[in-house]
């Protein structure tokens, strides 16, 4: 069954025989829909969907498929900066207008005007304004480029979740319909660099299943690199060139690579990295970057750092996916 949160906050829904029906939180006496199934769509606070719950009877809570989305931690980080931003502006405005009110008087002070306050008095005053403003000047700007940064990586990240993959069962997928399913590590540079990291990860093999991980190989010379582990060369089908225990971890290769050309080239000339140099992006299972680096994936930190898919730490730790 899919399901869409909801657009307003702490706002839930049932649909019931396709008809959507309002649940109110506020209400504590519970509610009878029959028997019927009920798919409730629920976006908020935790808070939001323990109140729902608790609208139901138990009769009605059996077979009820919930979907519920938490705080969005970008979106509040984005909040606090412009609430930062503003009163930066505020302050600036603050103290540009002490400065040009404290003009006036230097120069009466300087002129020896009648009844002019001591110059001393008017330029301590002045200049508190001055590096006030000047203060206030550079960490709006610092903000300016957080902010700039922020949104040009979101940018990035959506235009990588757009980039086309091609799995060993010849099904196309783009990044983003992987969110949730899969830990991806994209390994980039000639087919002799893919065929040494394939190597490096076989003693890993197992706990990077198990923690999910994904390697997608992009060669950037043309060549196809020959993908095997040592221990289990003897069973390489004969009608491919790498093993059947890779292809459970490497699992797909770029399509279009024109566009992933270009998105690469983009991000090594923003890191000053040269262009033929191999490198490796590794990413959450929300699709975010979670690190990136040249030369060789650390599957060593991969196996030490991230949680299992499953097991009694799954789902708690799912988005503890560090960086790496």
């Amino acid at each position: 069954m899919g399901c869409m949160p909801l657009v307003s906050s702490l706002q839930c829904c049932a649909l019931i025989n396709r008809t959507p029906r309002s649940l109110s939180p506020a209400s504590s006496s519970p509610k009878k829909f029959g028997t019927k199934r009920l798919n409730l769509l629920c976006h908020g606070e935790g808070e939001a969907l323990l109140s729902l719950w608790n609208l139901l009877g138990p009769v009605q809570r059996k077979g009820i498929v919930v979907c519920a989305t938490g705080p969005d931690d970008s979106s509040s980080s984005t909040k606090i900066r412009s609430v930062r931003m503003f009163f930066y502006l505020a302050f600036i405005a603050s103290g540009s207008i002490g400065a040009l009110i404290s003009l006036p008087r230097l120069f009466a002070a300087l002129g020896h005007a009648p009844n002019a306050s001591p110059v001393t008095e008017v330029l301590t005053g002045f200049g508190i304004d001055l590096v006030a403003v000047l203060i206030f000047v550079i960490l709006y700007r610092s903000e300016t480029k957080a902010r700039d940064l922020q949104v040009a990586k979101l940018s990035r990240e959506e235009t990588l979740a757009s980039l086309k993959i091609e799995l060993r069962n010849k099904r196309v997928l783009s990044l983003g319909q992987l969110r949730g399913v899969a830990r991806l590590v994209i390994v980039v540079g000639p087919a002799s660099h893919i065929e040494e990291a394939c190597r490096a990860s076989e003693p890993y093999f197992s706990g990077l299943l198990e923690r999910g991980i994904m390697v997608i190989s992009f060669a950037t010379d043309g060549q196809i690199p020959e993908l095997n582990y040592a221990s289990n060369i003897s069973k390489e089908d004969e009608s491919g060139s790498s093993s059947p225990q890779v292809d459970k971890l490497w699992r797909g290769t770029p399509i279009y690579t024109t566009e992933w050309t270009r998105w690469l080239t983009d991000q090594k000339q923003l890191a000053n990295v040269p262009l033929d140099a191999p490198v490796y992006l590794s990413l959450r299972l929300d699709g975010r970057v979670r690190g990136s680096g040249t030369g060789l994936p650390p599957w060593g930190a991969f196996v030490a750092q991230l949680p299992p898919m499953k097991g009694m730490w799954s789902g708690v730790l799912d988005g503890m996916d560090g960086r790496i």
